[in-house]
């Protein structure tokens, strides 16, 4: 009964099928290794940020790469108070306040540093914000890269006078009269009564929608290696009841097919066999001009 199985056009579903499933398999596979790669260098990256470590000169660190984000700086100089900034609209702990951050110069001469010194519940008040040490002072915390203003999900624009809506050179430029770093500061221990602002993981090193399309890729072959199967199996039991059905005699017609004469209708060849009869007597009848005899 399986005979068929030795066909070419089975033979050719066959090859397909045994050579579809492991190819599925295994780009599923580097799909899902991707995707836990990705996870795992987010984890890393998150566990280094969270870390107090030793801090390093940040001159050292720069310039900034996916390995130094959010590892700890220490960077000496005196603050900038009169160009000092606040930047609303930030959530810390599901609580709606502000950053604050003041301008540092660096006592090497580079550019100015910008340092989040802290955050504040409600809403952004230039005059109430603490003010900075005066002179020298040695600010240790974690190096952040500029902020996009894509990620930022309030106001970057239009914001009043001595407010900022996104952290970063780009930004800063436009509000200090000198030159100023593309990298920012988060103070490890802030002054009362101001808050640390925790330190991010840097873009692209986790779970962003790279990840996520890698995880669904990853399904998609899953799908695929079982759907091969699943054909494979249909077109094999139908293959099945087909020569079953020719075994038992049994022939189903194809649509628009004409019926065979052993299953035509009775009732409809029986007028069309007498027709002829009918008038062939009729014809007798009115050669030798007598009644034709009742049908």
């Amino acid at each position: 009964m399986y005979r068929f199985l030795l066909t070419p056009r089975w033979w050719a579903i066959n090859v397909f099928v045994v050579l579809a499933i492991p190819v599925c398999l295994v780009a599923g596979s580097w799909q899902l290794a991707r995707f836990e790669d990705q996870v795992d260098s987010h984890r890393e990256h998150q566990e280094r940020t969270q870390a107090a470590g030793e801090p390093r000169p940040l001159a050292e660190l720069l310039p900034l790469t996916t390995e130094t984000v959010g590892r700890q700086a220490e960077v000496t100089g005196t603050y900038d108070a009169e160009h000092q900034l606040l930047v609303p609209d930030r959530v810390l702990d599901g609580e709606r306040g502000h950053y604050v951050l003041t301008p540092l110069w660096p006592a090497d001469g580079g550019p100015a540093v910008p340092v989040v010194r802290g955050w504040l519940p409600g809403a952004a008040d230039v005059a109430g914000a603490p003010a900075p040490p005066e002179g020298e002072v040695t600010v240790t915390g974690a190096v952040q890269a500029a902020e996009s203003p894509s990620e930022i999900t309030s106001a970057t624009t239009g914001l009043p006078a001595g407010q900022l809506g996104v952290i970063g050179a780009a930004s800063l430029i436009n509000v200090l009269p000198y030159e100023v770093s593309d990298t920012w500061i988060t103070v490890r221990d802030a002054e009362a009564p101001m808050a640390a602002v925790p330190a991010e993981a840097p873009t692209g090193t986790g779970l962003d929608i790279d990840a996520f399309q890698n995880l669904g890729y990853t399904a998609e072959w899953f799908v695929f290696a079982a759907f091969a199967v699943f054909m494979w199996f249909r077109l094999f039991r139908r293959e099945v009841e087909t020569q079953r059905d020719a075994e038992l005699g049994i022939r189903v017609p194809g649509p628009g097919a004409a019926p065979d004469a052993a299953t035509a209708p009775q009732g409809d060849a029986a007028p069309a066999a007498t027709a002829p009869a009918t008038a062939a007597a009729s014809g007798a009848a009115a050669r030798s001009g007598s009644p034709a005899p009742p049908a």
